[in-house]
């Protein structure tokens, strides 16, 4: 079928050169059958092949396609729920053990970056920037927390002139160092997954759809051909449609967007993010900004509920950054583009099985940069027949988003409406 091609982005315009994979055709069996050519799907091939087991990768447009090769770049630390929902979750003790598996999700980032030689822009600083007293002490709390999880890679910025160290803006008033986060160029390091996939054995397909998926008989069936395997892998995430429908209740599909500004010269540029740190402000619908290698301003911001792009995109990506750098009146953007990330209820990852034969990860809910790798580490662990760590994330709370297929939506976007009204008060 014909594969899509990547979204018009910053991104796309600096990704270096791919093969074109196949498409599927004809009947295949094999050890695991991976379905989505993301960082989950790319990750856990990846993982499963370094253990010598036999990967198929079905991806239905190429990969990198969808959120992986779309999203903000920025390195997160924890889940967005938050370090305080995780301890009243699952007691300090066990959240303890799942913040050091994201911690391990970034390490990940690390080695894979170094072994494979992945060019990917990687660099590590992260800045959350307030803007008012509260978000001060939420960025103080959210401090205190880490630390019991033992977090340390961290410290408080306090006032005006010391976040202009951080953020070059007027709007901020402190907020909340990382040196243990950070960005990157995410399609440039989705890319070097699957080279490395590919060459640990992994047999990649572009350009094949799955139809129809048999979570019981672990079989996935394409336009052009079929795969029968031992163990499945879904990493659709926010493209999973109807496929699975009891997975498909447990996340929301969420649209995000980004504007690349046009090249602002070195000074101008290092100027706005003296320490070239990701930075996201303490909104609930935040805003999320980072320099890019060739001088420019990724801007991210806005949220949509609906499949349809927002009307002047490009007029309200611009109002909020003047908001942030209203310096910036002169510039205009090169690149706006969006897509969709998978949300869940209570934002936190969605693992698991279904029966014996079907693994699953979804739901990352914004922090997928850091979590997609240690889910597929996770999953291929599960499907080797250690599933310990699997367990432990399945006892992290998945309410079904209320509605039904009808009214999930409009649910949501009132939800959403109070918490953009909080963002509101002092």
């Amino acid at each position: 079928m014909p594969r899509q091609a990547h979204a018009d982005s910053w991104y796309a315009a600096t990704a270096h050169p791919q093969p074109d994979y196949p498409e599927l055709t004809g009947a295949l069996s094999c050890d695991v059958c991976v379905v989505g050519g993301g960082y989950t799907g790319v990750t856990t091939a990846l993982e499963l092949a370094e253990r010598g087991l036999d990967v198929v990768l079905l991806e239905a447009n190429r990969i990198g396609w969808g959120a992986s090769g779309r999203n903000g770049g920025q390195i997160c630390t924890g889940f967005s729920s938050g370090p305080d929902k995780l301890i009243d979750w699952v007691g300090l003790e066990d959240a303890r053990r799942l913040f050091a598996m994201t911690e391990e999700g970034k390490q990940i980032i690390r080695d894979r970056v170094a072994k494979h030689g992945i060019d990917c822009d990687l660099t590590w600083g992260y800045f959350h920037a307030a803007d008012r007293p509260r978000e001060l002490r939420e960025c103080e709390e959210a401090a205190e927390t880490l630390s019991k999880l033992g977090y340390e890679a961290q410290e408080m910025v306090r006032g005006a002139e010391a976040a202009r160290q951080h953020a070059a803006s007027p709007r901020y008033i402190g907020g909340l160092y990382e040196s243990g986060a950070g960005h990157l160029h995410p399609l440039n390091y989705c890319l070097g997954l699957a080279r490395a996939a590919a060459a640990a054995g992994v047999r990649i397909f572009e350009g094949t759809r799955a139809e129809s998926i048999d979570t019981e008989a672990a079989k996935v069936a394409t336009a052009k051909g079929s795969v029968s395997a031992k163990f499945l892998v879904l990493a659709m995430n926010a493209y999973l449609s109807d496929l699975v429908p009891g997975l498909r209740s447990r996340i929301m599909p969420v649209g995000t967007y980004i504007a690349a500004t046009e090249t602002l010269g070195e000074n101008r540029a290092k100027g706005l993010i003296p320490r070239n740190a990701a930075v996201a402000d303490m909104k609930f619908v935040l805003n999320y900004f980072r320099r890019s290698s060739d001088h420019r301003l990724l801007f991210g911001g806005r949220v949509s509920y609906s499949t349809l792009m927002p009307p002047n995109l490009p007029r309200a990506m611009r109002q909020k950054m003047l908001e942030v750098y209203p310096d910036l009146a002169d510039v205009g953007f090169d690149f706006t583009w969006g897509g969709f990330v998978a949300i869940t209820v209570e934002r936190s990852p969605h693992l698991g099985r279904i029966g014996q034969r079907t693994f699953f990860a979804q739901g990352f809910s914004g922090s997928g940069v850091t979590l997609t790798g240690i889910a597929g580490r996770v999953l291929a662990e599960a499907i080797a027949g250690q599933a310990g760590r699997l367990d432990l994330f399945a006892k992290l709370p998945h309410t079904p988003f209320p509605g039904g297929r009808i009214l999930r939506t409009p649910s949501l976007v009132l939800a959403m409406l109070w918490y953009r009204l909080r963002d509101l008060v002092p």
